[in-house]
């Protein structure tokens, strides 16, 4: 055994057992599972956050995207640091009403909103489909990380399938306190490693940031800023601001917030969270030293371009360490997906259509469905093909799409109904999916327009469509609704005519 694997290993073996200690002295019922009793401080929502936002990506997407897109990858960088800002003033709401409602779910949150089961399920089901994908998607990139780190004495088939039986024990154990106590790890060794080798590769091979940047615009003019077609301006803009939007829509992104101790630990949380975006721009320097020393990889050699300048510079100890961190990069946004769809499945779509179903049957179908969906995720790696990247593409474009419905539901007098929300869900994401599936362009369709609009990302075109359709329903469908305040909390529930007439009647008996 090289000492690599011993440090992939080591790491590997500590995450375990530090995720199942962090159960001792619970007592894990699905609120404490699942939201952690509600008491996290913000160190531990900070960990949360970043877990889920810093994966394998860092080691494998932003480096390689940045090596094969050049400026246009720094709108990651932007639309994470706005959609802190809009979290600022979201977050807290959404953490008041949670707490006084005791919802554990993101679909959860819908269903109280719009008194709408059913749309809850929708909800639920476009959530399952969009963390599975996800989920596929970090143990393929723990393949390759450990494969790659391990200089193959570790198979990609290996490393899948003993990093899902690590993290379904853990998860089914502590449920979210086992994936905060392991942040703690996973974020000092991205920080350590990533800004590292962000420093080392340019210092190495150029002799700084500034002279790797003359360099590239030497043998590359322009590389490195946006086009006047296609990833131009108007790209940009419009991609932060729909991925901004849509940032934490995702179903885990709500289980820090529940599981917050206050509103004040989430404001600290909102106000740090962009100084944890800068160790992207590390991880896109080492993707940047590449493009003159490797050049001409494409597709997935270039994702894996940051463990490949490791292993020429590195001695293995030092590669085993990166190995490591990719592990713990891999494990703990895996163990909040887990714990997302579990608890969609059992809470939001099984309760729906099983109302005999009690509270402790559900705690326990939430653990027991852990291992299912590990399964079903190794399954999901190994068949699915390309056509799970295309999948993933489709689940993120419906999560943007409940964006609309979400940010009504928070205004003091939310006009919109339960039949608004579904038909804009609906709506948008089957006409983004279509256009990005079909590689249609608004330029294919209107070539007169104006080349500022023919670069926008079809995502907001959607999104708009999506508001217009969720307006009109909801203004047709209004008049069957009627609204009340409870507390300061504004909900809204649909009331048949006749149980009013009938109401009215008895009082006038009476």
């Amino acid at each position: 055994m090289n000492i690599a694997v011993f440090f992939i290993l080591f790491f590997f073996v500590i995450s375990v057992l530090i995720g199942i200690q962090a159960k001792k002295g619970k007592e894990m019922n699905l609120e404490q599972w699942s939201v952690g009793g509600r008491g996290m401080g913000t160190l531990l929502i900070f960990l949360l956050s970043a877990g889920e936002m810093y994966t394998t990506f860092t080691f494998l997407g932003a480096s390689g995207s940045a090596y094969g897109e050049g400026g246009s990858i720094f709108s990651i960088v932007s639309y994470g640091c706005l959609a802190t800002v809009i979290s600022y003033w979201t977050f807290p709401a959404i953490w008041r009403y949670a707490k006084k409602h005791r919802l554990v779910s993101q679909s959860d949150f819908f269903v109280k909103k719009y008194q709408s089961p059913y749309l809850g399920v929708l909800v639920a089901v476009i959530g399952v489909i969009a963390c599975t994908c996800y989920l596929v998607l970090q143990l393929k990139g723990l393949g390759y990380i450990v494969s790659a780190t391990s200089y193959g004495a570790i198979s990609s088939t290996a490393a899948i399938w003993v990093g899902a039986i690590g993290v379904t024990i853990f998860v089914m154990v502590s449920g979210i306190n086992g994936s905060a106590r392991t942040a703690i790890l996973k974020d000092i060794l991205i920080l350590g490693i990533v800004v590292f080798l962000g420093v080392y590769f340019p210092l190495h091979y150029y002799g700084g940031i500034q002279p790797m940047y003359e360099a590239i615009e030497s043998a590359k003019p322009n590389y490195t800023i946006l086009p006047d077609k296609g990833m131009s301006v108007s790209w940009y803009i419009s991609t932060v601001i729909l991925s901004s939007i849509g940032f934490y829509m995702w179903p885990h992104g709500f289980s820090p917030i529940y599981a917050a101790s206050s509103e004040k630990a989430l404001r600290k949380n909102a106000i740090l969270m962009p100084m944890y975006q800068l160790i992207l721009l590390f991880a896109f320097f080492v993707g940047f030293a590449a493009i003159l020393q490797t050049p001409g990889l494409k597709g997935s050699e270039a994702d894996l371009i940051l463990l490949q300048l490791s292993k020429q510079d590195f001695d293995p100890w030092f590669v085993g360490l990166i190995g490591g961190t990719g592990v713990l990069a891999a494990l703990v946004p895996s163990s909040m997906l887990l714990m997302s769809i579990s608890t969609l499945l059992a809470k939001n779509v099984y309760s729906v259509f099983t109302p005999s179903a009690t509270e402790n049957q559900i705690a326990k179908l939430v653990k027991y469905l852990v291992p299912l969906i590990s399964l079903v995720g190794i399954y999901l790696t190994f068949k699915g093909g390309n056509s799970l990247f295309s999948l993933a593409l489709i689940a993120y474009n419906f999560i943007t799409q409940l964006a609309p419905a979400f940010f009504a539901s928070l205004m003091r007098k939310n006009f919109v109904t339960k039949q608004g929300a579904f038909a804009g869900i609906i709506t948008g994401g089957v006409l983004v999916s279509i256009m990005e599936l079909g590689n249609i362009k608004i330029g294919q369709l209107f070539p007169y327009l104006p080349q500022a609009i023919k670069d926008l990302n079809v995502g907001i075109i959607a999104l708009f469509v999506n508001i217009a359709v969720l307006v009109v329903v909801s203004l047709m469908t209004k008049n069957i609704t009627y609204t009340h305040k409870d507390n300061d909390v504004l909900e809204t529930k649909t009331v048949e005519h006749k149980v009013l007439i009938q109401k009215e009647s008895n009082s006038q008996s009476t």
